[in-house]
């Protein structure tokens, strides 16, 4: 079956912040450490943008006649670079590619790395929502978590964007963590609430290997204190009038994520930037490959070395796993026709996953749609199981 070109977004990754966190798995790098990159505690801010630019110059391929849906400065920490340096990022895409109207310009922030100035600049230079870095409200949980910020100006950078003139601004917090009780977990998300963010990402603390916490594992509480808090939680989100759209993810209507829509969908993303992954559709090839980029930002800046780390392309056996381990993630239902469009398979080749998962109350099945139940998402691991 053809294959139809999804929407595409950008993901422009900025590596450094100013200090690992210990549960962080993400491709970072801390400035404070010496390297042949980084001079007196700085980044190479101007190498690394023309290595951005010309990053995509080399993925314009990919385009494929399509506007770009969103964008997403991610981290690291975005927000370490200068409101002139995202400036120039952003007029280098634009004179490169279209964006499409009213195209959603995401960046990440940490809350001690802006402050009014600055966070208006970001704006002036393209930025329409902010996602906000919170992680938690309580000085003993940041501090375990090894963060940078306390929670006043974690309060206060979202203040900032509550009176600044964007589209939407996001906060993210963690649950689960380290010796956290179910009153711990509801204070921050009370304290995260009284800032009226029109967006919340709330999601549960995982220890990821190749990390600190990896390493040396704190103690988490146990399942049925984190399944208390999802479950109040979600109450209170819910009350105060969030509607859950992602699993980790709630807003208030008309202010969820695109970018993040456009991934769980299956839709398309350029990566730029070093360890940035990419997923792009060639519809006349009828394939979908994924990139990766090169990880280390010294190896990435090397100009006689080329970005691309990697390049596979998903395997007709794995089409179907790839769709839905994205696709289950959301509530809204997933349409036959767009499985069948963005995948080039038809109903019949998931018939088997579908009959079981619905036999254990973890989809329901309709004539234009799937719906994933309370219970699918509650097992969503099991339900993902049943494709491998």
């Amino acid at each position: 079956m053809a294959l139809t070109l999804p929407p595409l977004s950008l993901y422009i990754h900025i590596p450094w912040c100013v200090q690992k966190c210990p549960y962080c798995d993400f491709n970072s790098h801390a400035t404070h450490k010496n390297s042949s990159q980084t001079v007196g505690n700085t980044i190479p801010e101007s190498t690394y943008i023309a290595c951005l630019l010309d990053d995509l110059k080399q993925d314009l391929h990919y385009v494929q006649g399509r506007k770009i849906h969103s964008i997403f400065f991610g981290g690291g920490t975005p927000s370490l670079f200068s409101a002139k340096g995202i400036q120039q990022i952003l007029s280098g895409v634009q004179s490169l590619v279209e964006l499409k109207d009213n195209c959603e310009i995401t960046l990440e922030a940490n809350p001690g790395t802006v402050e009014t100035e600055k966070l208006a600049s970001f704006i002036q230079a393209g930025i329409n929502r902010f996602s906000i870095g919170v992680q938690s409200l309580q000085a003993e949980k940041l501090q375990k978590l090894g963060r940078i910020h306390n929670a006043n100006e974690a309060i206060n950078a979202a203040n900032l964007a509550q009176q600044l003139p964007i589209n939407s601004f996001n906060l993210d917090l963690m649950h689960g963590l380290p010796d956290q009780s179910l009153q711990d977990a509801l204070y921050d998300l009370n304290t995260a609430l009284d800032q009226s963010p029109p967006h919340l990402s709330w999601y549960q603390l995982t220890i990821e290997p190749n990390t600190l916490f990896g390493s040396k594992p704190p103690i988490l509480p146990e399942d049925d204190a984190l399944w208390a808090i999802q479950e109040q939680g979600h109450q209170l989100l819910t009350t105060n009038g969030y509607q859950q759209y992602e699993i980790s993810a709630y807003a208030k209507p008309g202010h969820q994520c695109q970018h993040n829509l456009n991934y769980w969908r299956f839709g398309d993303y350029l990566g730029i930037g070093c360890g940035a992954h990419g997923k792009i559709t060639l519809a006349n090839e009828k394939r979908i490959i994924r990139t990766e980029k090169v990880k280390h930002p010294t190896g990435y800046m090397d100009l006689a070395k080329d970005y691309l780390f990697e390049s596979n392309e998903i395997s007709q056996d794995d089409l179907a796993f790839n769709y839905f381990i994205n696709r289950c993630r959301l509530m809204e239902a997933i349409p036959h026709d767009e499985f069948s469009a963005y995948t080039g398979l038809v109903i019949d080749d998931v018939s088997e996953f579908i009959n079981q998962a619905t036999s254990k109350g973890f989809i329901d099945s309709h004539n234009q749609h799937w719906q994933v139940t309370p219970l699918g998402h509650r097992y969503l691991n099991e339900l993902l199981e049943m494709l491998i």
